[in-house]
């Protein structure tokens, strides 16, 4: 997506003296405007797939809403850019589907199965036919000039260019470019240079941007990953034209959109949406109190084996970095001999410092319980990237890309690079990818998969 292409001036459009379209000044509509019309249409069309189906009261209670919040997580009030109620049919069908599978051991039980086919079967078909009615009334609405998302286009190659042209001659795909982010001049475009890509952030703020559109632009990949990641923070919709999309390698389904031939896929960032956090803080809220609770009599076994290994407190505290940057302390049992070097000297299994406990807490991970502490404060979590030491992270920060990134989310007592085998003595370049792939990949199910593994690799460390 970012290698440079030959710059196009070929193209029919207004010159660099005519006056370029502007965004309408219904663009700032509500954003919940969108997803609310949508949810109010699906709720319309299984209320009446239930009455024409007449199945029993309890079941149908149970379906709508389940239906309802299967098509929410899976993103089916996230308004798109091309609208087509046949393309999204089969994606929309899983969804409800899922609804099904939950309850159909409840409907087997109950002798309902043949209701609960029923109203999934008609419920399948009224969404579908109400997503196409809806879809027509904001294709038109769109086409009046409302409901538009402002946009930025980085790239103003020939991929750009064709982008913005069908955006300005195809309103009802929603979006109305403000101008492009690149290092060329802007005569032949349809819409201004505003700058360069490093002025992505203030361009966002300056034109209330609700899109970014990745086109093929001069920029360096490298350059483009962290500028792109600082967009995803933002509530903006992040879409990259995948490369070598004309030869059939780009991604289908509901994250990609088609705009006149040019596929676009939306980047992920589950893990930066306020209703996955929630989920995410409730899992950590949970665990950790559990944990604490079922430990505690062993916690306290543990703190008078430390007290009495070596001189000093039972606990080390130490400064770390946690999400956006900010300091945390982290409370650890203490494995060491009382030193005064810890903040800037690296740690290693060797260090002739560490006690005879501390070795087993080491090896078995123990402890590091103490930070569940930290968890149930909200200062940590359970999974996420593991919190460095200040010196460290500013010596890291300047010479390994990206590693800055890994502080987008909480610090987390375990992490997708530990799991790999990435603890102590390892290599940072390859910690900071496997932490930044976790925060761009992020669900639900992998936070359980590497709680599992840390749990499975500490029972083997302690069997040894």
């Amino acid at each position: 997506m970012a290698v440079a292409t030959q710059h196009v001036t070929t193209l029919h459009a207004p010159s660099r003296a005519a006056t370029w379209p502007r965004a309408a000044t219904a663009a700032h509509a509500p954003q919940w405007l969108t997803p609310l019309f949508l949810l109010t249409v699906d709720v319309v069309a299984l209320a009446v797939a239930v009455l024409l189906v007449g199945s029993n009261p309890l079941l149908v209670l149970a379906y709508v809403p389940l239906a309802l919040v299967s098509l929410g997580v899976g993103g089916a009030y996230r308004p798109r850019i091309t609208l087509r109620a046949l393309d999204a049919a089969p994606w929309l069908v899983g969804r409800l589907a899922t609804a099904v599978l939950v309850l159909a051991p409840a409907a087997w039980l109950g002798g309902e199965v043949d209701a609960l086919i029923k109203v999934a079967l008609v419920g399948v078909v009224a969404v579908v036919v109400g997503r196409t009615l809806s879809y027509a009334v904001l294709r038109r609405v769109r086409r009046a000039g409302a409901l538009l998302d402002p946009a930025v286009i980085l790239g103003a190659g020939e991929i750009g260019a064709e982008l913005a042209g069908a955006f300005r001659d195809f309103p009802e795909l929603g979006v109305a470019p403000v101008g492009f982010l690149d290092c060329v001049s802007d005569e032949g475009l349809p819409y201004p240079v505003l700058g360069d890509v490093d002025r992505l952030d203030a361009v966002l703020d300056e034109h209330s941007i609700r899109r970014v559109i990745v086109a093929f632009g001069p920029a360096r990949e490298a350059d483009l990953v962290t500028v792109l990641r600082l967009a995803v923070q933002h509530r903006v919709d992040v879409h990259v034209v995948p490369r070598f999309f004309d030869c059939g390698v780009a991604p289908e389904g509901p994250e990609t959109d088609d705009v006149r031939g040019i596929p676009l896929y939306r980047v992920r960032r589950a893990a930066l949406r306020a209703p996955a956090w929630a989920m995410k803080r409730l899992v950590d809220v949970a665990v950790a109190g559990a944990v604490l609770l079922v430990t505690a009599p062993f916690l306290a076994v543990m703190a008078v084996a430390v007290k009495l290994s070596s001189p000093g407190p039972v606990l080390f505290r130490q400064q770390r970095i946690g999400q956006h940057g900010e300091e945390i302390s982290v409370a650890k049992f203490r494995t060491l001999e009382v030193n005064h070097d810890s903040d800037t000297r690296w740690s290693a299994d060797d260090d002739p410092r560490v006690t005879t406990v501390g070795r087993i807490l080491r090896a078995t991970s123990l402890d590091e319980l103490p930070q569940l502490w930290g968890v149930l404060r909200g200062r940590m979590s359970l999974v996420g990237p593991r919190p460095e030491r200040p010196f460290f992270v500013e010596r890291f920060g300047a010479s390994i890309d990206g590693y800055g990134d890994r502080h987008r989310l909480p610090a987390g007592l375990t992490g997708w690079a530990q799991v790999h085998g990435l603890r102590g003595d390892t290599s940072i370049e390859e910690r900071s990818r496997y932490d930044n792939q976790y925060i761009e990949h992020w669900s639900l199910w992998r936070d359980v998969v590497i709680l599992i593994r840390t749990a499975a690799e500490v029972a083997r460390s302690a069997s040894r």
